[in-house]
């Protein structure tokens, strides 16, 4: 087909070829709403592994683009979209992922509807004024009332807004320039999540300037040996920075001792960013256990995790808007705010990365208004519970044995394989279990390293599980082990 002459382009134009009927899309939307319902009613019995291979997912989805709409016939392929994914039913413990709450599923497609970019108040008086108000909840909700921030994309990049705020605050090279000095030297443990490397490197700072401190037997930092490192890189000329401690690491769950932490941080004059994309927001049910959460400079949450949020839908917190807007504001004139009001003079893009952004904040805003925090609560002590419980299921079978405290809702253990086994064997064996516990497809699990010793891991961030869906777990690891060391022999 020839492509179209320029007035022909214009009349075809002319005539709105993207308008959509009233009458169509509220037949069509009746119909995604239809299957969603669907979806939700069977979500239980679904399978957590995909009903479906590479090479039958391409042949589905990978097609060439039609040059002639298809209509409604398009919407026929998303029962195939659904029946081909993976059930984030109350047996999904894989990630460290909310299964999305349904109130907040239609905040999201009112947002999309709407479609208001959250750049600024002016773009979105409402949408940016429900962020801001969102963010305040949060902040006051883990006690860290009287900190700003921003929802972003998830902890990765409110990780990388933190540490970009701890450079322009407290690296040597912003005087002379980012490569007029040495960069600074951030502290992490051993155990922190991959999203941190990747800021380091990012930003410039490079990873050779990434110092790992040990941890102890439950995983968490050693104060001792972080205050050992300050002072050695002090001593050969390096220049401290920032400290980037966890609540909540991926692995087990661990909460760093925050208040030595912090101690040893400020003594030093260190920016402290806490990692809490995990776990921090569990603070709103157990405060007690996130002591020190208050003193940080910066606190990266989720609340696609732990508030069980449609992806996507992190949060960067910090303490001083004037760090945020030495880091981030950088101004065109064409997007020159005309109003000095307080309120409507407000952008966000010169408190953080992004200029054009979605509104986040009103499927949160939508799902915290609908439920009320307490129900949040209730089912983050759910989780937690639940977690308990399944550790005590493994510490009371002899083939399984238990590798981490559960400080949260992470459970990670392994099978023994035979009292015989070597650690090889044993991480061998284990791996093959894994493989098979998900293609059977009735409970998901993920896997850790601890130590050098491969474990199952079980993350249990999820409204919709049952006790019921804890108790299947370890009978259901034995059933699968039962297979791999039939398969073995």
């Amino acid at each position: 087909m020839t492509p179209m002459t320029g007035e022909l382009c214009l009349n075809f134009i002319s005539m709105r070829p993207l308008e959509l009927p009233d009458d169509d899309f509220r037949r069509l939307a009746a119909e995604v709403v239809e299957l969603s319902a669907e979806y939700l009613s069977t979500l239980d019995t679904r399978s957590t592994f995909p009903a479906t291979s590479g090479v039958e997912a391409e042949k589905l989805f990978a097609t060439e683009p039609p040059e002639h709409g298809l209509g409604a016939a398009a919407f026929a392929t998303l029962r195939d979209v659904m029946d081909r994914g993976r059930a984030q039913n109350g047996r999904f413990f894989g990630y460290v992922q909310g299964p999305g709450e349904p109130i907040a599923a239609l905040g999201d497609l009112f947002t999309s509807i709407l479609n208001q970019n959250m750049t600024a108040w002016r773009s979105s008086p409402s949408g940016v004024t429900i962020e801001r108000t969102v963010v305040r909840w949060l902040a006051e909700a883990v006690g860290c009332a009287g900190f700003s921030g921003t929802l972003t994309g998830g902890g990765s990049s409110a990780n990388l807004m933190g540490l970009a705020m701890a450079r322009e605050a407290k690296s040597p090279g912003n005087e002379r320039g980012l490569w007029g000095a040495q960069p600074g030297v951030v502290y992490a443990s051993e155990e922190v999540h991959m999203a941190v490397p990747k800021a380091v490197a990012m930003l410039g700072i490079g990873r050779n300037q990434l110092r790992y401190i040990p941890c102890d037997d439950a995983y968490c930092m050693l104060p001792a040996e972080l205050e050992r490192a300050i002072r050695e890189d002090k001593a050969a000329g390096r220049t401290p920075m920032a400290v980037v401690a966890s609540a909540g690491t991926v692995n087990t769950g661990a909460i760093d001792p925050l208040p030595a932490i912090a101690e040893i941080a400020h003594a030093n004059k260190l920016w402290l960013h806490v990692d809490g994309a995990y776990g921090a927001i569990a603070a709103m049910a157990v405060p007690g256990k996130f002591q020190g959460l208050a003193s940080v400079d910066s606190l990266s949450l989720d609340p696609h995790k732990w508030l069980y949020q449609p992806l996507d839908c992190g949060c960067l917190l910090y303490r001083d808007l004037d760090n945020a807007r030495k880091t981030f504001m950088y101004t065109g004139s064409y997007a020159k705010q005309l109003s000095t009001d307080p309120i409507e003079g407000f952008a966000f893009f010169e408190e953080s990365m992004e200029l054009s952004r979605r509104c986040r904040a009103l499927k949160l805003w939508l799902s915290l208004r609908y439920h009320g925090l307490e129900s949040f609560r209730a089912a983050i002590h759910r989780d937690l519970n639940h977690a308990q419980r399944l550790a005590s299921a493994v510490d009371a079978s002899p083939m399984l044995e238990r590798l981490a405290p559960v400080e949260l809702s992470a459970v990670c253990f392994r099978h023994l394989a035979n009292a015989d086994a070597s650690e090889p064997e044993r991480n061998a064996f284990n791996l093959a279990l894994l493989k098979r516990i998900i293609r059977r497809g009735k409970v998901y699990m993920s896997n850790a390293e601890l130590k050098g010793r491969f474990c199952l891991r079980a993350c249990i961030v999820n409204h919709m599980t049952k006790e019921s869906d804890i108790d299947a777990i370890v009978p259901e690891v034995l059933q699968a082990a039962r297979v791999v060391t039939a398969e073995l022999r």
